[in-house]
């Protein structure tokens, strides 16, 4: 499979979203050659907006942008994106429910060089508390590309969650994308693995390994967290042994939390990997931050066996 970058396609589809919708304007905190929204500037410089590093005036803006017709693209790191301009993204945005469109790019630990103050563990859980607030998560630059176009039909405020690393080819770029559906990946009929972002390669690894073990895991990849399909979650839940999450996020609050809200009533046991209540750290390499944190094929093995075990 290719690896292919989800911030580059963010970049990418945003100026050729921008060549048909003159609505539409980007700002950027001082980011725009990571977040690649400097490509909208270099495409379209009366219609950039460079806010330097004040997030929380950025929020303000591109609220006040949207209050008179425009569509807002706002960006930089979602440790920032989400945390900084909260009361601001809560008070001028959220509550109105104004269309903006928020970009946490290098989210998780993809920014695995700079540490814990630039690695957002928290971000799923802060923009899924706001009312109005849709929440989504690629699982590849295709999903992104998907994202981004079906963003600018919606009617309110979206936060997407962009991985700062280059991320293996899993969707057809023929198929239907809806904002709020999950996709089954593979079938199976043990133990069912709802998994988002760059957890849904991991998990598709993990099920491949575990079919030579006899134990057949259906895979989902729940890329709208809010709102969630809670429908649909159930019905891939029927007939299973046990359930698994997979995220790369705080245990609180992020996709693990969603469906077990979502399955409170059930009786199916639920196992989640993800990042235990712990902030990041710097490494050389992204792949061993998720080595660290338990974010492999190898974790999602073991919880669900762990799961089927119950």
């Amino acid at each position: 499979m290719n690896n292919v970058s989800l911030r580059k396609t963010y970049g990418e589809t945003l100026v050729e979203l921008g060549g048909k919708h003159p609505e539409i304007v980007a700002l950027e905190a001082d980011l725009g050659k990571s977040t690649m929204s400097i490509l909208f500037g270099q495409a379209y410089p009366e219609r950039y907006f460079q806010m330097g590093i004040a997030e929380q005036n950025m929020a303000s803006t591109a609220a006040g942008l949207a209050l008179v017709g425009k569509r807002p693209y706002m960006s930089t790191f979602a440790v920032f994106a989400s945390g900084r301009p909260y009361d601001q993204i809560r008070s001028s945005i959220a509550i109105p429910n104004l269309p903006v469109v928020i970009c946490g790019s290098s989210a998780g630990l993809s920014d695995f060089g700079d540490g814990k103050t630039h690695q957002s563990i928290d971000d799923i859980g802060i923009m899924r508390i706001l009312p109005h607030m849709t929440v989504l998560c690629p699982c590849d630059a295709v999903e992104t590309k998907k994202m981004m176009i079906a963003s600018l039909k919606s009617e309110g405020s979206v936060y997407i969650r962009i991985c700062r690393a280059d991320l293996p080819v899993l969707l057809d770029d023929k198929d239907e994308y809806h904002i709020g559906k999950m996709t089954q990946m593979r079938d199976g009929k043990d133990v069912v693995i709802f998994a988002t972002g760059v957890m849904v390669g991991k998990s598709l690894e993990a099920a491949a390994l575990l079919e030579q073990e006899g134990i057949r895991a259906r895979v989902v990849n729940i890329s709208t967290i809010k709102p969630l399909d809670t429908a649909s979650l159930k019905k891939y839940c029927n007939g299973m042994k046990g359930v698994v999450t997979a995220e790369e996020h705080n245990i609180y609050c992020g996709l693990g939390s969603a469906v077990a809200e979502a399955l409170s009533a059930s009786r199916l046991p639920i196992g989640m990997v993800a990042i235990h209540d712990s902030f990041g750290t710097s490494a050389k390499q992204y792949e061993e931050l998720l080595t660290s944190y338990g974010l492999q094929p190898k974790n999602i093995i073991d919880k669900v066996k762990e799961v089927l075990s119950v």
